[in-house]
């Protein structure tokens, strides 16, 4: 039942970090070089998998995506951050919130997608190599990006469509710095019974099937790459996944972090959304790039045309 002293919203208030001006400044350097990181590092990974055609491969499709995703996940709070930085406002619309709820949400989705899809090209290339070929051909691994964004998206606006319906108290800070779903519901009046059921059901699920499907085909490569003689051969199947491992180790421990993080203080939720949103999307392209040669190769050879090939 709807109580009183409701209005209708215009907008919330983003608490986010420092509330001291002098250090605002230095929150504005430091978040926007993370950014501008971000964009140019997750771009040079996807312009270098464009244009060389050795990296046509469904690993390297799935990277691709990965970066792309990382590229607007990243869009989606840290510029709206800057701006309040800049402007010292907190304020963001209504229909700003929403959005930035809506797109947080697929492009969080796309990503836990993408890495469940890499561990998936992983297990078969190691585990069931003379397969390969027939099993990750382009037909699946198109479709498989493409359903991964209709649930992404399909959930999203789902999500989006029970919180319209919701009415607010006069209280509209949300001690975040970007609007973040759990914390928003808390201060509807209305009845928000059936929104938590969605969220934490569908995150849940989502979030433990993929960590146990990652899991599972880890310890499978593992188990497969130690089953290797030669030690040269176990180098190379140990730096061919090194980067999926610690990419996934790194999503899933912050993700975790922002998730349980809703009973927790507040600036433990920070912490951990700014190591989940920021640092991890940044912290890709050098993960892949630094570990894996046929990146670096492309890399090269994108940032150098003139060099001859190897």
């Amino acid at each position: 039942m709807e109580t009183g002293n409701q209005t209708k919203v215009l907008y919330f208030i983003l608490q986010g970090f420092s509330q001291d001006s002098e250090h605002q400044l230095i929150l504005f350097c430091l978040f926007l070089s993370m950014y501008l990181i971000t964009v140019l590092g997750n771009l040079l990974i996807i312009l270098a998998i464009t244009s060389d055609s050795h990296l046509h491969t469904p690993m390297y499709f799935f990277l691709s995506n990965l970066s792309l995703a990382d590229i607007c996940f990243a869009s989606t709070t840290i510029p709206k951050m800057l701006v309040n930085i800049q402007t010292q406002s907190k304020a963001i619309s209504y229909a700003g919130c929403i959005t930035q709820v809506c797109f947080f949400m697929v492009f969080g989705g796309m990503d836990t997608f993408l890495l469940t899809m890499m561990a998936y090209d992983r297990f078969v290339a190691i585990c069931h190599p003379l397969h390969y070929t027939l099993t990750m051909n382009s037909h699946l691994c198109v479709l498989l990006v493409l359903l991964s964004w209709f649930i992404s998206v399909g959930y999203s606006l789902a999500q989006i469509l029970l919180t319209l319906r919701l009415s607010f108290c006069a209280n509209w800070e949300i001690p975040h710095f970007y609007c973040e779903l759990a914390q928003a519901l808390t201060l509807a009046c209305s009845d928000t019974l059936i929104n938590h059921i969605v969220f934490h059901m569908v995150t849940g699920l989502l979030g433990i099937v993929s960590l146990h499907w990652n899991s599972f085909s880890y310890i499978r490569i593992v188990s497969s790459i130690l089953r290797i003689p030669s030690a040269d051969g176990k180098y190379k199947a140990f730096s061919t996944c090194g980067s999926h491992l610690s990419t996934v180790s790194l999503f899933y421990g912050t993700g975790l972090g922002v998730y349980l993080s809703s009973d927790a203080p507040p600036w433990w939720g920070i912490i951990a959304s700014v190591m989940y949103t920021v640092v991890t999307p940044m912290l890709n392209p050098f993960i892949y790039s630094l570990r894996n040669k046929d990146v670096k190769g492309a890399l090269g050879r994108l940032l150098h045309p003139a060099a001859p090939c190897p």
